[in-house]
This record gives structure tokens, C-alpha cells and sequence, in this order.
């Protein structure tokens, strides 16, 4: 069985690297790309370098995340997925607190990188017919307090309906993934009584693995605690 290819954005921790792992357990290569060239080579190591593509760079420079897609692609012959999934939070926040520069930095990475990401995956995944998946919250989906990180993911959530109108004219296909609080390093305190990393990545990897005729649009996974 030929091997199908995922590209992964902010692969190095969390949900990106266990999404990496889970990947690969379910026959797939994984490229994983984000600022942290240990972090990913230690990953793409314990994977098997067979398998998985280990492409350091920043989300928020466009030319150079075509050029780790690209790269990704002549690797392994082609890409089937992309998971935009690198994002950020604030330290402060709301609008009265909030600090116009950190909203400038989390607004690039979470709106601009997303849109990087497709971009420049889109050609290869238009000739795959192939899938995106885009990291989205539950915080898009509500109402929070003067959240402009929660404004951050409503971008997402609409963007990624429109772009599964848009794939959909190909037979491609768009699913945003929709977290409530995850345990991961997101957070500067543990939060062990929620999500997991490995339920979010269960998710992806059920997605993307669905057949030709079925199309999830969104996943909503909440924790219980």
C-alpha cells in the first residue's frame, strides 16, 4: 500500500506532534514544520526517518513555508493533507488590558500563517484531491469577554467553511477541528483533568481517513471535567 503524505504546521509539541505519531501508526508519512529544528529532528527521529520529514521554519513567512511544502512534496511524491494547526494565545486578555503588539504577533500566526499554510499546499493538494485540516476551537464557535484570540478562531471557523466550498469544486475536502481546553504547553499551567493531545490527533487522523464519498466539515471535542 502506497503511503499517503501529511504536512503538518507547528509540529514540534502537543497536538502537532502527536498528531505526527498517530499518523504515521495509521500508514501515513508525515512532514512536520515549525521554528524548533531539535524538537522536530528528535520527533522525526523516534518516527523513523523513512516516514516522516523533519522541515524547520517559521508559519509567518510565506516563501519559506512554500518552500518546506514543496520540499515535502518531492520527498515523498506528493502531499495528500495539510493540518494548519500552529497557533497562539495572549497573555493579556481582553481589549481594555489587551496589548495591540501581542495582538499583532497572535493575529499573523493565527490568521495569516493559517492562510499560508493552504496557499501554499493548495496546488499539490488540488492534483491529490486531497484534504485540509485546519485547527479551529470552541472559542470561535462562542461568545468570550473581549477575546480577540476567540475572534482569532471565528476567522477560522468561517474561513474554513468557505475553503470546503471551495475544495469541494475538485473533490477536495476542508474539516476544521474544534478543542475545547487541551492539556498541552499552549498553556503555562498544566491542565490535567482535560483534553489530551492524543484526542484531538485521534480526530485529525479519523478524518483524514475517511473515504472519497464521506466529508466532515467540523469536529467539536469537549472535554467532560
Amino acid at each position: 500500500m502506497t503511503r499517503r503524505t501529511l504536512f503538518i504546521t507547528g509540529a514540534s509539541t502537543g497536538i502537532g506532534a502527536e498528531t505526527a505519531r498517530k499518523a504515521v501508526v495509521a500508514g501515513w508519512n508525515v512532514a512536520l514544520f515549525a521554528r524548533s529544528k531539535d524538537k522536530l529532528d528528535a520527533l522525526a527521529d523516534k518516527l523513523g526517518t523513512d516516514h516522516a520529514l523533519a522541515l524547520p521554519g517559521d508559519v509567518t513567512d510565506f516563501e519559506e513555508l512554500k518552500a518546506a511544502v514543496d520540499a515535502a512534496a518531492d520527498h515523498f511524491g506528493g502531499l495528500n493533507a495539510v493540518f494548519a494547526n500552529a497557533g497562539r494565545g495572549l497573555d493579556t486578555a481582553g481589549v481594555e488590558n489587551g496589548d495591540p503588539d501581542e495582538w499583532r504577533v497572535m493575529l499573523d500566526l493565527n490568521i495569516n500563517g493559517l492562510l499560508y499554510t493552504v496557499k501554499a499546499a493548495y496546488p499539490h493538494l488540488k492534483k491529490a484531491k486531497g484534504h485540509a485540516i485546519l485547527t479551529g476551537s470552541v472559542a470561535g464557535k462562542i461568545n468570550l469577554p473581549g477575546s480577540i484570540y476567540g475572534a482569532s478562531k471565528w476567522f477560522v471557523q468561517g474561513f474554513g467553511g468557505n475553503l470546503s466550498e471551495e475544495m469541494r469544486e475538485w473533490g477536495g475536502r476542508c474539516t476544521v477541528i474544534c478543542p475545547g481546553m487541551v492539556d498541552t504547553p499552549f498553556f503555562d499551567e498544566a491542565k490535567p483533568d482535560k483534553l489530551k493531545p492524543e484526542d484531538i490527533a485521534d480526530a485529525v487522523v479519523y478524518a483524514i481517513q475517511q473515504p472519497d464519498r464521506a466529508d466532515v466539515r467540523e469536529m467539536v471535542i469537549m472535554p467532560t471535567g
